[in-house]
């Protein structure tokens, strides 16, 4: 998948993740994270989509890996191996932008109040507690999202997910979801 950024999701607090992701095909649409609280992580008043621009290798890589270590040590995801890849130049079109990995004060310095939503905190100031995301080369777009379900390629962790998404995208439409897409992607096949 080339030039393609990747957004990825889980369940809430109140609905599944095979539920979270139904609604977004059929709403055809993103909400984007609120201003950082218990529950985002975007600076500003500025909601935001969040996507990354690594590869699906590492992107398995990471989710799995991360799956993983959280079984272990009984804590939250912060997401799941379940999401959807939009062509780059699409994304680009709608505002979507690259973040700026900074401090968070020095970034403030810099960027008006209304691009906030750009910045993602980098300090490797502390080597006892770096606080470093640059792997996900992530991308934001402020606001929402309404996409177009023939721009999306559905990432799922295996075939037995995307068989449990299909049934229910039929019964809700009456419509074959490989037939309203642009394609799909397990996302454990590629790390086998």
């Amino acid at each position: 998948m080339c030039m393609q950024l990747v957004h990825l999701t889980r369940e809430t607090e109140s609905m599944k993740l095979e539920k979270v992701f139904l609604k977004i095909l059929l709403d055809k649409k993103l909400i984007g994270s609120k201003s950082t609280t218990d529950k985002g992580f975007i600076c500003g008043s500025t909601r935001a989509v969040c996507f990354q621009d690594t590869p699906l290798y590492s992107i398995s890589k990471n989710v799995f890996y991360e799956q993983k270590i959280n079984k272990q040590a009984k804590s939250k995801l912060r997401y799941r191996a379940v999401g959807v890849a939009f062509p780059k130049d699409y994304l680009f079109k709608r505002n979507a932008r690259p973040v700026i990995y900074e401090k968070t004060d020095t970034a403030k310095q810099f960027l008006p109040n209304k691009d906030w939503w750009r910045i993602v905190p980098l300090d490797l100031s502390n080597e006892n507690a770096f606080i470093d995301w640059t792997h996900e080369r992530e991308w934001r777009l402020p606001g929402d999202l309404d996409f177009d379900l023939c721009e999306i390629t559905i990432l799922c962790p295996n075939n037995k997910f995307l068989k449990t998404l299909s049934a229910s995208y039929l019964s809700k439409t009456g419509k074959e979801l490989r037939d309203e897409i642009k394609g799909i992607v397990t996302l454990q096949d590629i790390l086998y």
